[in-house]
């Protein structure tokens, strides 16, 4: 008896004793999970003579506004005050509606009731660097530079025309854009509790880059919470809203683009 006693003393003194403090700052972090999307974007493709119609994806191509999707993300602070991150996710949808309206969309006109397939594919990524300048026991702050990369890629295809009459042989109509967009801001990460975190990182840039004059905000918000030493889950908000007017070969135009949404995932760091 004496025995039994001594090693269920052993077992709940190793649990107890379990309890660990996260600190502000991982040295490596991988990141998996889903994302639950809300795309607001507008759009407007001109031709080469004529000036295109801003188009709503969800409102005039009957495109989803709300997905649920994968991402993956990594951060790696090589030295105590620098830290580097790349996140990934990749977004696709079709969509097929009659137009309730008149539309230009680079360069071809679109009657009201024409019969419109439309394909949406968007892969985002996002690299940044942050120099924790106050790096302390429980908590940190510092600048942070990073880049938003958004390479979208949208075709209308005609299946009916206006008069009910099928189309055939005509070829997709597409626009593809790499739109690069930079931010400058700042991180915070604090540890309140032995196995919790909480961040937030805020951005904002205006620039003309390769005939891209672009203005970016970026914000995110969220909680860790690790209930093992190297392995949690996260749950953060994350908004991002882009306004640029683009001069390039496969797409001269305009894009509003607003991305956010919840994203729930799983975490090892060390």
């Amino acid at each position: 008896m004496n025995t039994e006693r001594i090693l269920l003393l052993t077992v709940l003194l190793g649990a107890s004793g379990a309890c660990w403090a996260v600190e502000p700052l991982d040295t490596f972090s991988a990141r998996v999970g889903g994302y639950i999307t809300n795309f607001d974007t507008r759009m407007r493709a001109d031709g080469q003579t004529d000036t295109g119609t801003r188009i709503d994806l969800h409102r005039d191509l009957g495109l989803d506004n709300s997905d649920t999707i994968g991402f993956i993300g990594l951060t790696w602070r090589p030295w105590d005050n620098h830290e580097f991150g790349l996140s990934y996710y990749r977004d696709s949808g079709d969509a097929e509606r009659n137009l309730h309206r008149d539309i230009e969309f680079n360069g071809e006109h679109y009657d009201t009731n024409t019969r419109i397939k439309a394909n949406l594919d968007i892969d985002s990524y996002e690299a940044y660097y942050t120099w924790w300048g106050l790096n302390r026991e429980r908590w940190a702050l510092g600048p942070r530079v990073g880049l938003l990369w958004y390479k979208l890629q949208l075709g209308l295809d005609v299946k009916v025309d206006a008069d009910g009459n099928p189309a055939s042989m005509r070829a997709t109509n597409e626009v593809s854009a790499d739109l690069p967009a930079p931010t400058i801001g700042g991180s915070w990460r604090w540890s309140p509790a032995e196995q919790w975190r909480i961040g937030a990182d805020v951005g904002y840039f205006q620039a003309n880059i390769n005939d891209i004059d672009a203005d970016v905000t970026y914000g995110r918000g969220g909680v860790e919470w690790f209930p093992w030493e190297n392995w949690g889950f996260s749950l953060d908000y994350t908004i991002r809203r882009i306004s640029a007017d683009v001069q390039k070969s496969r797409y001269d135009g305009d894009l509003r683009f607003v991305d956010s949404g919840l994203r729930l995932g799983v975490t090892y760091r060390f």
